[in-house]
């Protein structure tokens, strides 16, 4: 399947992504430090390239002409393809990462054997965790519907066993994270009522609009009357959470 027949999800979901998907440096350190002294890392599913190493040698791949059209003009150079089919030959890169996209590819068994086919070195891959993401409040109060996306996407431990054997991390998630991914918001409800937000979290905005529409009335009502600092008053003394974000590093080969 090419990239163009493939029909990238972000190519409809994907503008103004760069705006609030921002690299936040506490995750950064979490993502890097794995990847050691490798020279040549490939970033799979780059998107606008938020993480990657700007002291090394890097090829973003990435499907999504949106994205790619949204990528600075000083970032790594970037080429259009397919996780299951990377244009590399074997054990070309030092290292290699996938950054919150391997629920999006087609066919995630196969992206994940590229990945180590074309990797002679460490593997990073950050993703989530379902049963945890599941239980956060945007979800579990607010978008059920959220439980119908990405249900059959392998967990964690999975990926790791699938890419030779690897260990899963928690990512704590910041109270003031800048990363505008699903729950970086998690203290901060009334950042969810900003179309923009939401337009960046695929997981809100491959919903039908009918549902968010309904589900940020009832979260706004919510905000306004303080019903929602009363339910989370908890949340409000913590400075970070497990929201189910999760670090997947595997070995070199």
């Amino acid at each position: 399947m090419s990239p163009r027949r493939s029909s990238p999800l972000y190519d409809a979901i994907g503008v103004g992504y760069q705006r609030f998907r921002r690299p936040d440096a506490r995750i950064e350190r979490m993502l890097h430090e794995p990847l050691g002294h490798a020279a040549e890392i490939v970033n799979v599913g780059a998107g606008t390239g938020s993480y990657e190493p700007r002291d090394r040698k890097v090829i973003a791949v990435e499907p999504s002409l949106e994205m790619l059209r949204q990528r600075p003009t000083d970032s790594a150079p970037a080429i259009r393809a397919l996780a299951s089919d990377l244009p590399f030959p074997d054990a070309a890169f030092d290292a290699a990462m996938a950054l919150l996209t391997f629920h999006h590819w087609p066919d995630p068994a196969a992206g994940l054997l590229e990945l180590r086919r074309v990797t002679r070195g460490p593997i990073v891959v950050f993703t989530f965790d379902y049963d945890v993401h599941s239980a956060q409040w945007l979800v579990a109060e607010y978008l059920p519907s959220m439980l119908n996306l990405d249900r059959d996407v392998p967990s964690p431990q999975q990926i790791a066993e699938t890419l030779g054997g690897g260990r899963v991390h928690v990512v704590p998630i910041a109270a003031d994270c800048v990363d505008g991914f699903c729950h970086a918001w998690w203290q901060r409800p009334q950042a969810y009522l900003d179309p923009a937000v939401r337009a960046a979290i695929s997981g809100i905005a491959r919903l039908p609009h009918d549902v968010v529409d309904d589900a940020m009335a009832r979260l706004r009502a919510d905000v306004a009357s303080g019903a929602w600092n009363r339910r989370h008053r908890e949340l409000l003394a913590q400075t970070e959470i497990d929201a189910g974000y999760r670090l997947v590093v595997v070995p070199g080969a």
